[in-house]
């Protein structure tokens, strides 16, 4: 499962048994900065200086990761803001049918009050889902995984941070745990300068404006 795929997971609430709204505003940030955190791992973008640019390469297998590492400039550095921000209300869309063809979610069409078409997502495995948010919990309150390494664990705690994510810290967890959180993400900046700070800020402005949900 790629990191974009598991972020797109770790917005359900499994005791609400759905993805409430408030979870999936800025989604499409969120799955986007997880692509560029895979391509950051693999060697494949360059970050120095606080700024993104391409690097060659062979282009990754994963559709949607591939798609992203295409849009970065391959000459003069550029800032995250733009790669995370301005296609995220069309990531959505690929890396759900992915989890759809896994069969880790299903898809439904129904309507809201009757009328309004909507999309309804079930996961289909939720247990698995509670595993993925306790092991990203784990990886802050038991210090898991190597401190030298880029994980994936280490990008889903700062991410959740960052969006808010009730589902994996709680607003009183992240009260409490304030100084642990701030040095995972210290531990994050130093593989990938620049890049959560431009999804903080790219989440904050749609949240003021009530946008950010992907189509």
């Amino acid at each position: 499962m790629t990191l974009a795929q598991k972020l797109y997971l770790l917005c359900y609430s499994v005791p609400k048994r759905k993805f409430p709204l408030d979870e999936i505003q800025g989604r499409g940030q969120l799955l986007r900065a997880g692509a560029l955190t895979a391509l950051a791992r693999d060697g494949l973008l360059d970050a120095s200086g606080g700024k993104v640019r391409r690097l060659p390469g062979t282009p990754p297998e994963d559709p949607f990761t591939g798609a992203v590492w295409h849009d970065l400039p391959a000459d003069k550095p550029r800032g995250w803001l733009t790669f995370v921000h301005d296609k995220a209300h069309k990531a959505e869309t690929p890396v759900r049918d992915q989890l759809v063809n896994s069969g880790d979610i299903s898809l439904s069409r129904t309507k809201k009050l009757g009328v309004i078409p909507v999309n309804r997502v079930a996961v289909a495995r939720p247990d698995a889902v509670r595993d993925l948010q306790e092991q990203v919990r784990a990886s802050v309150f038991d210090g898991a995984g190597p401190a030298g390494t880029l994980t994936d664990e280490l990008a889903m705690a700062v991410f959740a941070v960052e969006l808010e994510l009730s589902p994996v810290w709680s607003r009183q967890e992240r009260r409490d745990h304030k100084g642990d959180l701030k040095a995972h993400a210290g531990r994050y900046d130093d593989f990938v300068p620049g890049l959560r700070k431009a999804l903080r800020d790219s989440y904050l402005s749609s949240r003021a404006v009530g946008g950010g949900w992907s189509a």
